[in-house]
């Protein structure tokens, strides 16, 4: 096991985040958050409550996404749905969409699959807390990122928001 980012570069890692996203989105004035459930929503969570404290005098339009039947990987096994929450239209807007981890790419394919139903989004864009760059299947990349790795397929990515840590886990 291998600590990635302690809690207080973690905390510094979502401001960097939010600042990031505050620098190419304007007062967020045509601009969306979502979150992909389920492990997502836990970077989403912080990430706006880090870019309310920014902007505090600007409304932050956040929703949550659940992607579990638009997965090209379910056939196998049952799955319990999460729910949706996206209380506004995405027709366009800039969406940015946020995830813990980008690995092979299917969760972002199959979020860009479900978001459709919401509308159609002027721009999409990606951010990641971690980014396995070597391993994808699917020609996806993050617009903002945390921090890039390198690792082997066999290693695990594990985010532990209790913790208050990033691991690499063998």
């Amino acid at each position: 096991m291998k600590i990635i980012l302690s809690g207080s570069q973690l905390a510094i890692t979502i401001r960097r985040l939010a600042h990031q996203v505050l620098e190419n989105h304007d007062q967020l004035k045509n601009t969306v958050l979502i979150g992909i459930q389920p492990r997502g929503v836990y970077l989403s969570d912080r990430l706006v409550k880090e870019i309310q404290n920014q902007v505090p005098d600007d409304e932050v339009p956040y929703g949550k996404l659940d992607i579990t039947f638009y997965r090209d990987d379910i056939r196998s096994e049952l799955h319990v749905a999460n729910q949706t929450d996206i209380p506004f239209t995405i027709e366009n807007k800039n969406v940015v969409l946020i995830d813990d981890v980008l690995y092979t790419g299917r969760t972002i394919r199959s979020a860009l699959d479900a978001l459709l139903d919401y509308g159609r989004p002027a721009k999409v864009e990606l951010c990641v807390l971690i980014d396995r760059r070597f391993s994808r299947q699917f020609p996806i990349q993050p617009d903002y990122v945390g921090k890039s790795i390198d690792s082997i397929i066999s290693q695990r990515v594990k985010v532990s928001w209790d913790e208050e840590e990033v691991k690499i886990v063998d």
